[in-house]
């Protein structure tokens, strides 16, 4: 079960680990394997008539052909699949790995420009480390002299915190870093633009009416300040231009960059849909050599004190082991490829046309009903594995949904209403949005049972907020 939640970014990592705390287990090629089946087998018939004839069948001899029937069993096993199942182009088998400079790093760069002296480098330096992902400063100044002295054995005042802080604040990029708030962050970016009247108003606004603004009281906000619609629209895209979060600036490259390695790829091969798996799923494994020249050497051998039974134990456990876990990567791989089969078969016609609303009701006990697998074992493989498809590469739990009734008795996926809300909200005048109810009526117009109450938790589970704060002017 854990091999099987492992997706196969992480699945050579994890053989890598077995491999470590088993030196039984090793990577091998099937003619390699073959050929050392045949040596072992040529090996041990021309040694047959003199063991015979020498050792009687005491317990340790039939240990002795316990084991060599083991190594045996392992070399004649089949426990591979098709070709036809595997990518035949996913032959590089290291992931690449990006070289960049993180936020942190990126700050730290840039202390150069404050000369600071050796001590207060080192306030700077925790300052820094500090400041979350976001660009914001997580630690009261007080907290910082005390880490500071607790830590480092550095003795600095509140006064020399404060201004390290005003420096980082007001010279360092990206703008609005150090802050404690957002409404700082948002402020300190103003204050480094260039002061034109509607920069000063943005500053108003956020200085006097923040909690007004957040709400987007915006008739509220314009009375105060005296602006005609013009004017205030001018200023109100002015703030909403400011980066909220300016560590993301960095944050968004990395997530935009990273890679998604897929467990399963589907092709359309003339309306066929044809399935295969990542070939990193099926590694080569066998049984280390040097740990079958141990048994050869065992079975020669005439003499059999406890050292040398104590050391094949330990052999008998550790081949034990390296054969549980060749077995546990093939049953890995075959459950996966059931479970895919499977929910290709359900999701048919979407794997055909990449049409969501195409997508049909299932959910866990559907698969584990057509494969006889345990639906907590569905579960664990939708939700850590990946498909790629000519439309897009998807998780597996993306194919995963509840059922609707529509007026007519038929059944339809909450996936396909989403996308319909989604599609209505995105089509909406944005100065006057729909409210939930008023959603609801165009959703049953349209043919779906649907209450309010349900429209407003799909709208937060899309991560759409409410009208008024979809409002624009």
């Amino acid at each position: 079960m854990k091999l099987l939640q492992i997706p196969t970014i992480n699945l050579e990592e994890r053989i890598k680990e077995e491999m470590e705390e088993n030196p039984a287990l090793e990577y091998g090629d099937e003619e390699e394997d073959k050929e050392d089946e045949y040596n072992l087998e040529s090996n041990n018939d021309d040694e047959t008539g003199d063991i015979d004839e020498d050792v009687e069948l005491t317990d340790d001899a039939a240990e002795k052909v316990e084991l060599d029937d083991f190594l045996r069993a392992e070399d004649e096993g089949d426990y591979g699949y098709s070709d036809d199942y595997y990518n035949g182009d996913q032959e590089e088998k290291s992931t690449p790995v990006r070289v960049e400079t993180s936020f942190h790093e990126h700050l730290l760069s840039q202390l150069s420009l404050l000369k600071l002296d050796e001590q207060k480098q080192k306030v700077a330096e925790q300052i820094i480390g500090s400041i979350d992902e976001d660009g914001y400063l997580r630690r009261e100044p007080s907290a910082l002299v005390d880490d500071l002295a607790f830590g480092q054995n550095v003795h600095t005042s509140l006064e020399e915190v404060h201004d390290l802080i005003s420096q980082i604040q007001l010279q360092f990029d990206p703008t609005g870093v150090c802050a404690w708030t957002l409404q700082e962050c948002l402020l300190l970016q103003l204050q480094r633009l260039p002061q034109n009247k509607d920069v000063k108003n943005a500053i108003e606004i956020l200085d006097k009416y923040f909690n007004e603004f957040t709400k987007k009281h915006y008739e509220k906000i314009q009375r105060h300040l005296g602006l005609n619609d013009e004017d205030f629209k001018r200023v109100i895209h002015q703030i909403i231009k400011l980066n909220p979060k300016p560590g993301n600036a960095f944050s968004i490259v990395n997530k935009a960059e990273s890679y998604v390695i897929p467990d399963f790829f589907v092709f359309n091969n003339n309306g066929k849909l044809e399935l295969s798996l990542n070939s990193k799923n099926a590694p080569e494994l066998r049984v280390s050599d040097g740990y079958r020249e141990m048994m050869r050497a065992y079975d020669r051998g005439d003499k059999k004190d406890k050292k040398q039974k104590e050391a094949v134990m330990f052999i008998k456990q550790k081949l034990d082991a390296a054969k549980w876990f060749i077995d546990a990567i093939k049953q890995r791989q075959h459950t996966l490829l059931q479970t895919m089969q499977a929910i290709i078969s359900f999701q048919h016609d979407f794997f055909l046309t990449g049409d969501e609303t195409n997508l049909k009701p299932m959910i866990l006990k559907d698969i584990a009903a057509i494969t006889q697998l345990d639906v907590s074992t569905v579960s664990r493989v939708a939700n850590s594995k990946f498909v790629q498809t000519e439309f897009g590469t998807y998780k597996l739990k993306y194919f995963f949904s509840e059922s609707l009734q529509t007026e007519s008795g038929e059944e339809v996926s909450t996936r396909e209403v989403k996308s319909i809300l989604g599609d209505i909200i995105g089509a909406e005048n944005k100065r006057k949005p729909y409210s939930d109810e008023k959603l609801t009526d165009m959703l049953v117009e349209k043919g779906y049972n649907i209450a309010r109450r349900t429209v407003a938790k799909y709208r937060e589970q899309l991560n759409i907020p409410v009208a008024r704060l979809r409002k624009e002017l």
